[in-house]
């Protein structure tokens, strides 16, 4: 009971964390437009920063909880059947918590800038006239869908028993940052429902109108990359460690 519980304060201290750093990168350059008229800036600078922050955290609650910090990870694990049902419930209802409680918290250190005004934003995302580029619905549930797919397939491929541990927060890591430099134009890149619903119960209007599509199509995406997964890597192969201790080569 209380190795459950560390991995639900796990999860939803990981995400609140994602969502502060990430997202709060994200509210810097392009809501108060630290990056000036780069928008090509403001897109790297937030991707690296999503990428590392889920870097660090795949290390640092990775050994408690899996470090899933996303609902669309933890359906990729359920589909997959890496985990219970109820397990699973545990994780999103902790993962939304946390993903709440940091866009909570990022809005009010905001606060405190005089700069700071409803125009300014919460890195919310978005499609139609909240996308870069006037992306429709269609569009942002299939750029969601396929980001989110890779980013999954990526985690559920570096944590099986045959992937070597030590790098698979580096992949990870790295995935996500991958598919924010291509979302980020698009959608905002959500790929991850929590980190979304947070900031849009604070931006509201439009925001949370469109919400929907941040939650449903990044539930999808992962359960597809689930699926590919299994094609993939249909048994379960042997550790690395235990595989080079039987080859004729080794030693």
């Amino acid at each position: 009971m209380q190795a459950q519980s560390r991995k639900l304060v796990a999860e939803a201290l990981g995400t609140a964390l994602l969502v502060f750093f990430g997202v709060g990168v994200a509210t810097l350059c392009f809501g108060f437009k630290l990056t000036g008229t780069s928008v090509a800036a403001g897109v790297f600078t937030t991707s690296i920063t999503f990428g590392l922050v889920m870097l660090i955290l795949a290390y640092a609650i990775g050994p408690i909880s899996g470090a899933h910090i996303n609902p669309a990870v933890t359906m990729g694990f359920l589909v997959a059947r890496r985990i219970t049902v109820t397990d699973a419930v545990g994780y999103w209802a902790a993962q939304f918590v946390g993903g709440i409680a940091g866009a909570a918290l990022l809005r009010g250190v905001f606060a405190g800038s005089a700069d700071y005004g409803k125009s300014i934003g919460l890195g919310a995302n978005g499609y139609g006239d909240k996308s870069m580029i006037h992306l429709n619905a269609g569009g942002a549930f299939l750029t969601e869908v396929v980001l989110t797919f890779l980013f999954v397939l990526v985690v559920l491929a570096v944590t099986r028993k045959a992937a070597w541990p030590q790098l698979g927060g580096v992949a990870i890591g790295l995935g996500l940052a991958a598919v924010n430099l291509t979302g980020i134009p698009l959608t905002g890149a959500s790929v991850n429902p929590a980190r979304s619903l947070g900031p849009a119960l604070f931006v509201r209007g439009t925001a949370l109108s469109q919400i929907w599509l941040f939650i449903l199509a990044p539930l999808v995406g992962g359960a597809i990359a689930a699926l590919v997964s299994w094609y993939f890597y249909p048994e379960r192969a042997a550790p690395p460690e235990v595989e080079a201790a039987a080859s004729p080569v080794a030693g």
